[in-house]
């Protein structure tokens, strides 16, 4: 007679809460596709703006499909960055030279293979290889990347440009069902991945330390995205724990996420790069008729402070490493 061991249960109910979490996780981006909004009632207020003087002009991609816009879902994020003193400019043409001259920092966030997330096609490349060089180049030369790419199908849409900086997309969905790393609290599941000081996996680094006490790090929150792993050198900020797994829905099929993660920083040549597995942490989102909030605006978290950190160390203001 089959006899059923305490690993082999756990995992059918590991299975069984994958399923019913990518059911739950389905169900809100199809009402997040049609409800999904920035959150008009966040506070982007900046108490201490890091540029007063001089302004970094920063470049938020819109010409590739891109799930995210400084004028759309990432208006809080655009309005944060401006509030600190940066230049903001929507990017509304492919990359070129000429596109990317006199830019401090790119900003791409969920570009797409298409116009809709739904549609065929959108885990197809959201670039050509001549616009993937002409990013790598610009970086190399001094540039510094912010690139973002969240769950499936987004992950496979940008792979063609993470590959030009060795960044690995899992281009599944991520979870950790570990009570420790997860916000399961009002709303939350096992993709909404909590990094604390606490639980270990928020990694040391002057993205998390920020320029005094007053900016540290203390807890970010992801909101159901996917892994990375990072080139050799870089820094792993957002670490995953040995708990948390990739799942891919099209083969119904995990494998082990341990050793990723969903944030990362490197230097590549004169330039810098920061690469994130998921989207909703860089801004402020409200979705459902309850206006579930999921973001920076998601209370408990250090995700605004994140934000500007991320920038702050990206136009060089944390060059301290």
């Amino acid at each position: 007679m089959f006899r059923l061991t305490k690993k082999t249960i756990k995992r059918i109910l590991l299975g069984f809460s994958v399923v019913f979490a990518m059911f739950i996780v389905g169900a809100a981006i199809w009402v997040r596709g049609q409800l999904q909004e920035a959150d008009p009632s966040f506070d982007a207020k900046v108490v201490r703006p890091a540029y007063t003087t001089v302004h970094p002009k920063v470049l938020i991609d819109e010409a590739h499909n891109n799930f995210h816009t400084a004028g759309g879902r990432y208006k809080p994020f655009a309005t944060l960055l401006s509030n600190d003193g940066y230049q903001v400019v929507p990017n509304m043409e492919k990359f070129q030279s000429t596109a990317l001259k006199g830019y401090d920092v790119l900003v791409i966030a969920n570009a797409l293979g298409a116009a809709f997330i739904f549609l065929p096609g959108a885990d197809k490349p959201a670039f050509t290889e001549a616009e993937c060089d002409e990013v790598r180049d610009w970086v190399r030369d001094g540039g510094s990347l912010l690139l973002i790419a969240d769950h499936a199908p987004i992950g496979g849409a940008n792979e063609i440009l993470s590959k030009r900086f060795g960044v690995e997309m899992s281009k599944m969905h991520t979870f950790d069902f570990d009570k420790a790393h997860a916000d399961l609290k009002n709303g939350g599941n096992a993709g909404w991945i909590i990094y604390s000081h606490e639980n270990g996996l928020l990694g040391d680094h002057p993205i998390t330390q920020g320029r005094d006490a007053t900016e540290r790090i203390n807890s970010v929150t992801a909101f159901t995205g996917q892994s990375l792993k990072g080139p050799e050198g870089s820094a792993a900020f957002l670490r995953l724990a040995d708990t948390a797994v990739d799942y891919d829905d099209k083969t119904n099929k995990e494998v082990s996420a341990a050793g990723r993660s969903q944030g990362i920083a490197f230097r590549f040549g004169k330039g810098k790069v920061v690469a994130l597995g998921e989207a909703a942490m860089m801004t402020a989102q409200v979705t459902g008729s309850n206006k579930l909030k999921f973001g920076m605006n998601r209370e408990g978290n250090d995700d605004k402070q994140l934000a500007l950190n991320v920038m702050h160390w990206l136009s060089g203001l944390l060059d301290r490493e």
